[in-house]
């Protein structure tokens, strides 16, 4: 059975996220009773009780609303990692290379970024690293992934002694102002793609940083595979399940028994997750069409036959369904950014 969290199941250590939240809404002269409203939290937060997602989106939405400010979500990026989740954080701090650091945050996701989860794909001279929604949050979704680019561009920049040629693709129109973008993340920027990820040329993965340590992070990467695991969130878990089963054309049904559900139990988790069963297996076909299109060069007729369509004309037609564009001029877009 595959495992999981809710979003509103108590599983985040108070002290951890919600308490960098809620001490920078603190510093930034906010009021307790407007950051902690609606939260749940009663009229403080408790650093040893766990806190659900949910609270912690509420928070964060409290915090954001409350500063009214545009630099507040970088901000709260360059305090996120390596945080202090133990043997998981340590293991990020004695990274060796670039590679080692997004294998370690992608492994132990659930703990270092519980709102968001990392993946990294590599192919030809490129790496990859892209978010997806761990426990839904469409309202939050820009705030939250410049917070977690933010992260992991300030923490490479501190193990790493210099500031990488990160490139940034998001899946959202432009804002009015990129100003904060400029100053946190540089300028390749590219909006209105389909995913939010972060683009690096492959041949920084692998070069040795000077504060890394191979011994330690390998001790400390053994240390939190020993600690209780921290199930990820349910659209996390889902994403997995359906990335690797997408060419078996997965059902409701079939990943409901998996999950441990009812198909109309798992609909209500969706639904209360602010989505549904379609849109994401939708989202992961868009994902791995994207993939396709770029690491391995198909054509649209190939890339219907991987995904199990029955022609092209049917997938040319499905993916302009999910992404609002048809593949030709989304093809010329991603080799303009990649």
């Amino acid at each position: 059975m595959i495992a999981w969290c809710a979003a509103a199941d108590p599983a985040i250590p108070g002290y951890l996220q919600p308490a960098l939240v809620l001490e920078y809404g603190r510093a930034a002269d906010a009021d307790d009773a407007v950051l902690l409203r609606d939260t749940g939290l009663a009229d403080a937060l408790d650093p040893a009780a766990p806190v659900s997602a949910s609270q912690l989106l509420r928070l964060l939405a409290n915090t954001l609303r409350a500063l009214e400010s545009p630099d507040t979500s970088f901000m709260l990026g360059q305090q996120l990692l390596p945080g202090h989740d133990g043997a998981a954080s340590h293991a990020l701090v004695q990274a060796s290379t670039l590679r080692a650091l997004l294998e370690t945050l992608c492994r132990w996701h659930a703990r270092l970024t519980p709102l968001l989860r990392p993946r990294l794909e590599t192919w030809g001279d490129v790496a990859l690293l892209y978010w997806v929604d761990s426990h839904g949050a469409p309202g939050l979704r820009p705030a939250l992934v410049e917070m977690h680019m933010t992260a992991v561009v300030a923490l490479c920049r501190w193990l790493g002694g210099e500031r990488l040629p990160w490139r940034f693709c998001f899946n959202r129109a432009a804002p009015r102002h990129v100003e904060q973008h400029h100053v946190h993340l540089g300028s390749a920027l590219r909006f209105d793609c389909q995913l939010d990820a972060m683009l690096i040329d492959a041949a920084w993965l692998d070069r040795p940083w000077p504060r890394g340590n191979g011994v330690a992070a390998g001790l400390a990467q053994a240390a939190a595979a020993a600690e209780s695991e921290r199930p990820p969130g349910l659209l996390a878990a889902l994403y997995d399940y359906l990335l690797e089963r997408v060419r078996a054309a997965p059902t409701l049904e079939r990943t409901a028994h998996d999950f441990g559900a009812s198909p109309a139990t798992l609909k209500r988790q969706l639904l209360r997750h602010h989505t549904h069963f379609q849109a994401e297996l939708d989202q992961v076909r868009t994902h791995v069409a994207l993939w396709l299109f770029q690491a391995r060069r198909l054509d649209n007729e190939a890339a219907a036959a991987y995904l199990g369509f029955h022609d092209a004309a049917n997938f040319r037609r499905s993916f302009k369904r999910w992404t609002g564009i048809t593949p030709g001029p989304l093809r010329l877009a991603l080799d303009a950014a990649l």
